[in-house]
This record gives structure tokens, sequence and C-alpha cells, in this order.
């Protein structure tokens, strides 16, 4: 009687905490806030990225068009400038740039998977990572956050086509 009477309660247990654990429901947010963090220019800037991305024409927000050279040779022009919208498996990623003197001077994140708790814990953390790197490398080339590989792929993409735009400018 007592295993019976364990094992119908073991079963009720498991089943209430089965029913009331919450999924994904697959609803969508706006992010909150947009990630920004500017930095002051650096005095020497390293070597800027030669690959293109796909179109950089989308998503094209230009404010300025004076064209200076930084010590690799390659040309930013001074302005704000944002890649497309990457989708990523979490969601989409977008990055802006804002150039001036012919240096990555602040860069903003303003869509990002918030899908889910998870998803905004992870960019809590990586996004701040992903900007640093930005502005310290003043190019594409920089490392993945570790734990946030999709966003960081689709944040490279999407930085990428920020800086092919203010070359073509």
């Amino acid at each position: 009687m007592r295993r019976i009477t364990f094992w119908l309660l073991t079963t009720i247990t498991i089943v209430v905490l089965l029913f009331s654990y919450h999924t994904s429901t697959g609803e969508t947010t706006t992010p909150p806030v947009a990630l920004e963090r500017s930095a002051p220019a650096p005095t020497s800037s390293a070597g800027a990225a030669s690959a293109s991305g796909p179109d950089p024409q989308i998503g094209s927000d230009e404010t300025d068009s004076q064209t200076t050279t930084d010590s690799t040779g390659s040309s930013l022009s001074d302005g704000t400038f944002t890649g497309s919208a990457v989708d990523t498996r979490w969601g989409p990623v977008q990055v802006q740039i804002v150039v001036a003197d012919g240096t990555i001077t602040d860069v903003t994140v303003p869509v990002y998977p918030v899908n889910n708790h998870r998803d905004v814990e992870i960019n809590q953390q990586a996004l701040p990572i992903l900007i640093e790197e930005t502005t310290s490398a003043q190019s594409a080339q920089i490392d993945m956050v570790s734990g946030a590989t999709v966003t960081s792929q689709g944040y490279i993409q999407s930085l990428q086509e920020a800086i092919d735009q203010a070359r073509q400018s």
C-alpha cells in the first residue's frame, strides 16, 4: 500500500511540474533599449577588414560625407552608417556605427534578439563586449563572444555592412 501511495504522489508531482514549466511561446517583443557605447577616437587605428558583405546599401543612414584616411590606407567617411538587420536563428541583429575623423567612435545595436529571458540575459553580457571589441579593433575583425555565437555572427555581418557603407561614401 505504501508503494502504491508513494508512486501515485510522485506521478502527480511530476505531472504538475511538467504542466507548470514555461516554454517559449514564440512571442516577440521590441528591444527595451538599444545598447550603445561611446569611445574616444583612438590615436591610431588598427587595419580595417577588406571583406565585403551583401548589398551594403541596405539600411543606409548617412549624415556627413567628409572623407579621411587612416594609417592603413583605407578611408572611412564621417557620419552615421547602419548595417542591415541580419536574421539569425534567435532573431535579427542590426549594428549602427558613428565615424568621426575616419575612426569608429560610437557603436549602437538598435535591434537584437529579445524573444525570451535567456536571449536578454545573453545579449546584456555579449553586446557590450562586441561593442568594445569594435571600437578597439576599428574593424569587423573581432572575436566572437562565447555563449553568444549566433548573435556574434549577426553582429559581425551587420557591422561589416556598416563599415562598407562608410568606405563607399
